[in-house]
């Protein structure tokens, strides 16, 4: 089921509402199951066969959980429960997501004849799987207090991040569940979630959806061989650039919008990275949670930025060729994020050196900060043609048309003129020009911050509960379902 779905919109989501409120007066404990099973039914909709797999996966980890958790120290076998636990997750994970990729890649490499397997993914099993991980690592360093099975169930399967995130961590989420308010409708909560959904919503539908008819047949063309000219190949980059941010961006502030209707607070995950000044800025604005899972359970353990210089720029390399990788079995992942981790390398060497040698040149900051977001943006386009791109020679024809090699010329068929650049034009100014949903809404604590020194830029809009505000969110609302004319599934679903 899909958040962008009549189905979802006048049917499981008032209906779920309703009923868990009717349950949090009566019973806090059927609160939480009801809603598990609700969250269950929701990813059921998607293939029930699949279900056995997230109930299995929750099971296991909650039972190696609990068992390092109860431990009253770090007992001899808790580092070997805990690699079993771990071992069992990315099993899971590989056999899903990696065993075809492997198998094609050794056949192809060392001329093995093993068959590759054609497995649908399953829906979110990346997202459910990492932060389970996390759990388990938590639960290992004595940093786990709950053990309710209905609890750990929930925490996992909430559906508003089951399927594209947030990573949760269960200290942010679980506690929640323990408060009594929480099960009790409270007007504020239902204005604050119901306008981050609506902002979320209409990204998605009018925005993302809206700009993608300029972007597929783009990379579909290089898919099939066709030489882009240079406007048609930064036309397809610049839109689906956007395409991927609106996407993101509004599945993000709908999960948010969600989690905060039944009373719920989730951490950011998303906060304007095109107007980050460096690449090291974008990932604590880009995929946020899972940033931060990466540093905290990867980057940190390799010996993050403690050791050598050569040493941490290492790994960093190897937490973002990881990184890559987690989001598709395929090489335009492997290469992208090996070029995040190129990136995230100089943006460390040029911060040294700058720090040593260009003191007394500084420019003025305002225009300093606007050449750092554009060579910023410009990186982060470049390594989106990788991400999106069907293949690897699908990737190098539209880069070498943004390079100019194939001339610049109006009469190409995937060049769309006018109605583009106007579409373009209107990504450009909500993305740069506007508030997120967490800086409108700041006033009423709408995420956890991520970071502990994250923080929002000032806006001059701030929202409150007030008529405008309503007939705002109703417009909002109004123009996306009007715009759901067929449903289209979030990008970030095939991960």
């Amino acid at each position: 089921m899909l958040f962008n779905s009549y189905a979802f919109l006048f049917g499981f989501l008032p209906l779920v509402l309703f009923l868990y409120f009717i349950f949090g007066r009566r019973s806090a404990r059927a609160a939480v199951g009801f809603l598990a099973l609700a969250s269950l039914f929701f990813y059921g909709w998607w293939n029930p066969r699949y279900l056995l797999l997230l109930c299995g996966s929750v099971g296991f980890n909650y039972l190696v959980g609990r068992r390092l958790a109860r431990s009253p120290t770090r007992a001899r076998g808790d580092q070997l429960m805990l690699w079993l636990g771990i071992a069992g997750n990315l099993a899971l994970l590989g056999t899903f997501k990696y065993a075809g990729f492997f198998a094609a890649n050794m056949n192809a490499l060392a001329d093995f004849a093993l068959p590759v397997p054609q497995i649908v993914l399953p829906l979110g099993i990346s997202f459910f799987t990492f932060t389970q991980i996390a759990y388990l690592v938590d639960a290992y360093r004595k940093e786990v207090r709950e053990y309710r099975f209905a609890h750990y169930g929930l925490f996992v399967t909430f559906f508003p991040h089951l399927l594209a995130g947030p990573v949760l961590h269960h200290a942010e989420v679980m506690p929640q569940f323990a408060r009594a308010e929480t099960f009790r409708f409270n007007p504020e909560n239902f204005a604050v979630g119901l306008t981050i959904f609506a902002i979320g919503l209409f990204k998605k539908v009018v925005l993302a959806d809206g700009i993608a008819g300029f972007a597929t047949p783009v990379f579909d063309a290089a898919a099939h061989g066709a030489t882009l000219s240079f406007l048609a190949a930064w036309g397809g980059a610049l839109s689906y650039t956007f395409q991927l941010y609106f996407d993101f961006s509004g599945y993000s502030d709908m999960a948010v919008g969600l989690a905060r209707l039944f009373g719920i607070v989730f951490p950011a995950n998303f906060n304007s990275p095109y107007k980050a000044a460096s690449i090291i800025d974008f990932w604590r604005r880009w995929h946020m949670t899972l940033s931060r899972f990466l540093r905290d359970y990867l980057y940190i353990p390799l010996g993050g930025g403690r050791c050598h210089p050569l040493r941490r720029h290492a790994n960093l390399m190897i937490t973002m060729l990881l990184g890559g990788l987690w989001h598709g079995a395929g090489w335009t992942f492997v290469i992208w994020g090996g070029l995040h981790g190129l990136y995230l390398v100089l943006n460390h060497v040029w911060r040294a050196l700058s720090r040593r040698w260009l003191t007394g040149f500084p420019l003025p900051p305002a225009l300093g900060r606007v050449l750092a977001q554009l060579l910023t943006f410009v990186a982060v386009v470049v390594a989106w043609v990788y991400f999106r791109a069907e293949s690897l020679p699908a990737a190098q024809a539209i880069l070498e048309g943004m390079a100019g090699l194939n001339g610049i010329s109006k009469a190409d068929p995937y060049y769309y003129g006018a109605p583009q650049l106007k579409g373009l034009m209107i990504m450009f100014m909500v993305a740069w020009g506007l508030p997120n949903a967490q800086q409108l809404l700041r006033r009423y604590r709408p995420v956890i911050l991520t970071y502990p020194d994250e923080a929002s830029e000032g806006t001059r809009l701030s929202w409150r509960p007030s008529a405008a505000w309503a007939l705002l969110t109703a417009v909002l609302l109004l123009a996306a379902v009007v715009n759901l004319t067929h449903v289209s599934e979030f990008l970030y679903y095939q991960f």
